[in-house]
């Protein structure tokens, strides 16, 4: 393979396949871009926007709360509980607006199936709501620059004058609700938009300099230590318990909102039967569903028949407090033999279930009060992926560049990636098609790629082993691993995914230093010792045990029609030291 262009000749990006729409965002930005947002991020003009608004708007006809996709949920939801609040407060109705932005979901590669699970969890919405006669109205609005606009529309058409929100920490999200705080002013609504995603929100922890924190570990030192001195702040559960006066239903202004439907699919984003009914099964959606996997990850054993696209729920779990999949987790939680892992990204990252609601169900589990900050424990090393998540949203807020198709840092701007990357023209290079399709001929990276093709999930280990396999073996581009796994994924979700391909990558904020490279051979011992993960997921192989499994001999691999691999890992090792040492040469 020939070695071609840097980063900055992928600025702009080729267009994504959605046919109904004629809509390319930019998906790399300049250098000088960046580094102006960065010099200045959004976040912080968001909150003094909303200091200099209404404080005191009038009463109105009702309450806005507007649901985003990633706070899915009627429980310890911070807008939610400050807009019932306000609406019993003045005796006024409450209603749920969500938006469906088609142009949106483009520009952030958003998985068709991560689209359904929402779909599906507002249709529970809906109903729930419905029950205390409270309207969810659903509108899908084009183009997305005109998103403001619509939203203050629909409030000065109903007569409204509050208007409450869950922050986004997204670029675009906040730079959205900061005009959105623009015109509210303008027309005498009041806008209240609220931290809700992080046990601890972006701007509470910072260093003695005064600036987010960079480097993980004295992160979760402080982030533990603010939760043991400030658990009513953090941890509190914010109330909802709402009922609308069922005369809602036939007031004239409001009747029709009880009549907007979800639609079961957004052209352009629509799944076939089949993969539709392994996203049902997979992944059932609702809060109680939820809340049932959080219990099932605390009090009962890991099963090996969990293994694969099943239902997390499946009757026949057995309960252990000692050998619980919450207290193996330190010594467990990188196998891929069985369900090891909590499966719960998929709710923490559309909102289904809040962080805070995990932090406190473990306390309870503990029977403490205090946060487990040791990483030697099942519960101490679980919270430290919470806090993960927290350190990796601070990190976009702080450094918007991350969400501008930037490295963090950008003295790899200049590594010279593969012929494989993805060309402008739009069409997959041979390499990145079979790295996609799960045929490199490396079968723990093929495994991990065909589950995550199937199952739109794959747990995070298995993640880093085909991420850092593209990025230091095949040498293509983060950025084409970090978009295809936000099309595939039910979990995508831009913070932790490009954290997470940076982190591989060695670009990113407090990533893996560029000579630490996984074999992924040596690897595939340790996440599948008994081979049954890759046995599942390539069945080509599935008479194979040991090193002809993990590394099946080249006439073995002819033989069952399996791909040998693209190049060996020691070449692809001494390549990568090389670029990677010095950015910008072959």
């Amino acid at each position: 393979m020939k070695p071609t262009r840097s980063l900055s000749s992928l600025t702009g990006g080729p267009p994504l396949k959605r046919p109904h729409l004629s809509f390319n965002p930019l998906k790399v930005a300049t250098k000088e871009a960046a580094d102006a947002v960065d010099a200045d991020p959004p976040l912080s003009k968001l909150i003094d926007i909303l200091k200099e608004g209404i404080n005191h708007p009038m009463k109105g006809n009702a309450v806005v709360y507007w649901m985003r996709m990633s706070d899915l949920r009627l429980h310890d939801n911070h807008a939610l509980s400050l807009a019932s609040k306000t609406a019993m407060q003045q005796n006024i109705p409450l209603i749920v607006l969500f938006l469906i932005s088609p142009e949106d979901y483009i520009a952030h590669d958003r998985a068709a199936r991560r689209i359904d699970f929402t779909l599906r969890n507002l249709e529970a919405l809906r109903t729930s709501l419905s029950e205390t006669h409270i309207p969810l109205c659903t509108i899908t609005h084009t183009p997305r620059k005109t998103l403001p606009s619509r939203v203050i529309s629909f409030l000065s058409g109903l007569g409204c004058y509050n208007l409450f929100g869950n922050i986004e920490y997204e670029l675009d999200e906040i730079r959205r609700d900061i005009s959105v705080c623009k015109l509210a002013k303008l027309k005498g609504i009041g806008a209240t938009f609220v931290h809700n995603k992080c046990v601890i929100q972006p701007g509470a922890i910072l260093t003695a300099q005064n600036k987010a924190y960079e480097v993980f570990s004295p992160y979760h030192r402080r982030w533990v230590k603010e939760l043991n001195n400030k658990s009513e702040q953090y941890l509190s559960e914010y109330p909802f318990s709402h009922s609308n006066d069922k005369s809602m239903r036939t007031l004239a202004a409001f009747s029709d909102l009880f009549d907007c439907n979800v639609p079961e699919s957004i052209m352009g984003f629509e799944l076939n039967a089949d993969d539709k009914r392994v996203m049902i099964e997979c992944w059932p959606a609702g809060e109680v569903s939820a809340k049932a996997l959080l219990q099932r990850f605390l009090t009962t054993k890991a099963r090996h028949s969990q293994l694969g696209a099943v239902d997390p729920l499946n009757p026949g779990a057995e309960e252990s407090r000692s050998m619980s999949r919450i207290a193996s987790y330190c010594n467990d939680r990188d196998r891929a033999d069985g369900d090891t892992t909590s499966r719960l990204s998929v709710y923490l990252s559309s909102g289904v279930l809040s962080a805070r609601t995990c932090v406190r169900e473990i306390l309870l589990l503990q029977q403490s009060h205090l946060v487990d900050g040791q990483g030697d424990s099942g519960i101490g090393r679980w919270l430290q992926e919470l806090c993960w998540r927290d350190f990796y949203n601070i990190i976009l807020a702080a450094h918007p560049r991350v969400s501008m198709g930037r490295p963090f840092h950008e003295k790899y701007s200049t590594i010279v990636w593969e012929e494989s990357q993805e060309p402008e023209a739009g069409i997959d290079s041979n390499v990145l098609q079979r790295w996609k399709d799960g045929k490199t001929g490396v079968p723990v990276v093929d495994a991990a790629m065909r589950c995550i093709n199937r199952m739109g999930w794959v747990h995070n280990r298995l993640r880093m082993i085909s991420a850092m396999y593209l990025t230091k073996d095949l040498m293509v581009d983060w950025r084409l691993g970090e978009r295809y796994f936000m099309e595939q994924l039910v979990d995508g979700d831009l913070a932790t995914n490009n954290g997470g391909w940076q982190w591989c990558a060695s670009t990113g904020v407090d990533a893996c230093p560029y000579f630490r490279i996984f074999n992924p051979y040596s690897q595939s011992s340790k996440v599948d010792p008994a081979g049954e993960f890759i046995r599942l997921w390539v069945p080509e192989l599935s008479k194979l045990s040991g090193s002809e499994l993990y590394n099946p001999p080249g006439p073995i691999a002819d033989r069952l029609g399996y791909p040998r691999p693209i190049i060996t890992h020691e070449d692809a090792r001494g390549r990568a030291l090389r670029r990677f040492k010095h950015p910008g040469v072959c």
